[in-house]
């Protein structure tokens, strides 16, 4: 028996508000050091983050504003936008290198990432497109979602962002699954993954992620180190922690700790209660969207619910994966959570959407 929804659920943007606060604490706490040194101030790049989650609070807001009739229409030009905007990652003085691709683009002082907002309308625009097609499940895959998945990862492939081209082909894939079911994408997906495995870890510093993760050992003090310290953050947090700011891996034995190594971060100061806390939260709110979902009738609604529920969970199993060595590094940030203002900013506009969706189908059940 599906249930209604007497109201708009405030927890579908109050847990992400809880989420993103905890972030900032750990923030501060792990980047104090490295203010006090360049700027003299401990707060310096946790006000940074501040500024990007005031950013968001504000997008989330104008999304729940404007009708999902609105992202219906704009989604091919929204789409068009964002796929132009991954390749100014290949204009020198524009795009920015880092770990072997051009992901960033770098506008005065503001950098970002296209991609962020590639895989959000891509989301958008695939939706409609299967919702608004007559097409057999075979041809909405191939002639739709392959479609859609080969045009968003020409810029990627040229950067080259692998990573990304995988969360967007699978993001892409799931969107698919919600309406026609997992067959074709669960087949061309593994054996695409199958044979793309020779080209992933073709380039040197992928290949090292790789070998990191079968065995960190091997190498302690290169490949491996990342992996381990990750490991000893978490033993050294236990229960309950070691207190906020009073963690050891924050001074330069975790690289990326405010960003991709996060929740290692999160595990060392507050303990498997912490970790416990934030995979809680993650679950409740996509328990929350569920009910929502269960309750959606309209056919673009409940695909673009399910499609950006993915978007958010799928960067979280990956970084909390990677993390706790179930699957390589991939450098994915923590939603809500990890350093970053693009990824930050993209999050609080999915959560927007997601809140509008709610409320528009709170009109049609009352």
């Amino acid at each position: 028996m599906i249930e209604k929804i007497p109201r708009v659920d405030p927890l579908l943007w109050i847990i992400p508000l809880v989420l993103n606060c905890l972030g900032l604490v750990m923030i501060v706490s792990l980047t104090s050091q490295e203010s006090m040194e360049v700027w003299e101030s401990p707060f310096i790049i946790g006000f940074k983050q501040v500024q990007w989650s005031f950013l968001g609070l504000c997008a989330m807001f104008t999304m729940y504003l404007l009708p999902i009739s609105v992202w219906k229409r704009m989604s091919a030009p929204l789409w068009i936008l964002a796929f132009f905007l991954c390749f100014l990652t290949l204009i020198p003085g524009l795009g920015i290198e880092a770990g072997g691709a051009k992901r960033w683009v770098s506008v005065g002082p503001v950098q970002f990432q296209p991609i962020e907002l590639l895989s959000f309308a891509t989301v958008i625009h695939l939706s409609k497109c299967l919702s608004r097609s007559e097409e057999t499940a075979s041809r909405k895959f191939w002639f739709i979602t392959m479609a859609m998945i080969a045009f968003s990862a020409l810029p990627l492939v040229m950067q080259p962002d692998i990573g990304g081209m995988l969360l967007l082909s699978i993001i892409c894939m799931g969107v698919h699954v919600e309406s026609q079911g997992w067959g074709y994408p669960l087949i061309v997906g593994t054996g695409g993954l199958a044979l793309l495995f020779p080209v992933i870890i073709k380039e040197s510093y992928r290949f090292r992620r790789y070998v990191a993760f079968l065995d960190p050992w091997k190498e302690p003090l290169d490949s491996g180190f990342q992996v381990i310290q990750g490991l000893v953050a978490f033993a050294n947090g236990g229960l309950i922690g070691v207190g906020v700011g009073k963690g050891l891996q924050k001074m330069n034995y975790l690289p990326a700790a405010h960003t991709d190594y996060i929740f290692a971060a999160i595990g060392e100061e507050f303990g498997f209660i912490g970790t416990f806390l934030v995979v809680f939260l993650f679950a409740f709110w996509t328990w929350r969207c569920y009910r929502v979902y269960r309750n959606t009738s309209d056919f673009f609604m409940r695909t673009l619910l399910w499609g950006l529920v993915i978007s958010v969970l799928l960067p979280f199993f990956i970084n909390v994966g990677g993390v706790t060595k179930l699957m390589p590094l991939t450098g994915m940030p923590l939603p809500f959570v990890s350093y970053g203002g693009s990824s930050l900013l993209m999050m609080w506009v999915r959560a927007g959407l997601i809140v509008r969706i709610t409320k528009e189908i709170v009109g049609v059940q009352s």
